[in-house]
């Protein structure tokens, strides 16, 4: 859905929309707006953390919104980058709506809620913050599981300050969903799909990785995104599978990759994984190899961690048993081992690659703080057909 001009109209300066909800809307605007889609993330008390994974990519990677700072009020003050990734990017944390819009100096386009909690639902306090930055002109995206655009109260606020929600995760029309239908056999490039050990374990980080990293050599690669995240980065392609009623989640994705296929024509495709195969909680791996029918699959992992996201009485798999699962779920193999290096210094991820690497006998990498050419390399051993999309085959 496109958002219309952010333009705050002259109206009264507060609609009463239902009782205990005030929304203000100010006669003008307080700061001068631009055309730019730029936008705040929300991401309160999880900057870093594993629940403000949609924050975190932003800051890393955004095709769609230039951001401008993200609200968090435990790391006001400091930088995301640094915080993130220990590299300055120069945007910063805010303490707060009010001290987010002074430190822009305009009202953004967009205002992103930049968290992602395992209910997928809204507090009181952050409806009443999202209503407070529709008062203020700013678009919304949404990427919980509860729909904004469903609710009266947040239906009446847009009309009044004539501004649309976007809700990520919401899926089309049940007539319009598509089944399997068997045209994933006419994408004759290799698919590869990033798979994790666990949820939030940065597989669509290292997806984005790989395939700039492949761009930026030469070979023309695609990025089909799966979670709302990647959709709100600015994923060209994808589909939200987790909203999307099972009996149609392998035709979406199927049919998505074919799109991108026959519009792109790339040398390849890398597709995003959600989940897990081997979690008991999420089921979209199993989508995600079927409708791709992937001729490769490189795993995310964390040595650092113990236990299973969300579930601490479940220790986290081992790369062996997951790969086991993924070669004997789908006819596929697991071309590569990428490390997730929370909780742990350089050094031991240099042990970590080492070690894996003579355990599984798979190239290992870690796509944040090792060279791209490591990923590429680990695709080229896999498909060395790609070989003849680089510059210098010719």
């Amino acid at each position: 859905m496109s958002a219309k001009p952010c333009s705050l109209p002259a109206i009264k300066r507060s609609t009463v929309l239902k009782k205990d909800v005030t929304v203000n809307v100010p006669l003008k605007p307080l700061l001068t707006k631009h055309r730019a889609n730029t936008a705040i993330v929300y991401c309160e008390g999880n900057f870093a953390a594993l629940d403000g994974k949609t924050a975190n990519g932003l800051v890393r990677s955004s095709e769609k919104y230039r951001i401008l700072s993200v609200i968090d009020s435990e790391k006001a003050g400091l930088d995301t980058g640094m915080v993130l990734d220990e590299k300055n990017n120069g945007i910063p944390l805010c303490r707060d709506l009010a001290d987010a819009l002074a430190a822009a100096g305009t009202v953004p386009d967009y205002f992103i809620f930049g968290m992602a909690p395992s209910s997928g639902m809204l507090s009181l306090h952050e409806r009443s913050l999202i209503l407070e930055a529709i008062s203020h002109g700013m678009n919304i995206v949404n990427g919980l599981h509860e729909f904004l655009n469903d609710d009266p109260i947040f239906i009446a606020a847009c009309e009044a300050s004539q501004v649309e929600i976007l809700d990520v995760r919401k899926p089309r029309a049940k007539k319009d969903l598509r089944m399997f239908s068997g045209r994933i056999a006419e994408v004759t490039c290799p698919r590869i799909a990033v798979l994790g050990t666990d949820c939030a374990i940065g597989k669509r980080t290292t997806a984005t990785v790989l395939t700039k990293a492949l761009n930026d050599c030469g070979i023309r690669a695609v990025m089909i995104g799966t979670g709302q995240t990647g959709l709100i980065q600015g994923a060209r392609y994808g589909v939200a599978l987790d909203a999307i009623p099972s009996q149609f989640c392998v035709g979406e994705l199927e049919a998505t990759i074919v799109e991108a296929f026959e519009n792109e024509k790339p040398d390849v495709i890398i597709i995003e994984g959600q989940g897990a195969l081997s979690h008991p909680a999420f089921s979209s791996s199993s989508f995600i190899l079927r409708g791709s029918c992937a001729n490769g699959v490189v795993l995310q992992h964390a040595p650092g961690r113990k236990h299973r996201c969300d579930f601490e009485k479940m220790p986290i798999p081992t790369p062996e048993s997951e790969i086991n699962l993924i070669e004997t779920f789908a006819e596929t193999k697991v071309i590569g081992l990428t490390i997730n290096h929370e909780n742990m210094i350089d050094a031991e991820v240099t042990v970590a690659i080492t070690r894996y690497e003579k355990e599984l006998g798979i190239p290992v990498t870690d796509a944040l703080t090792r060279s791209p050419k490591h990923l590429i390399d680990m695709v080229m051993a896999a498909f060395p057909e790609l070989r003849v999309s680089l510059p210098t085959a010719a």
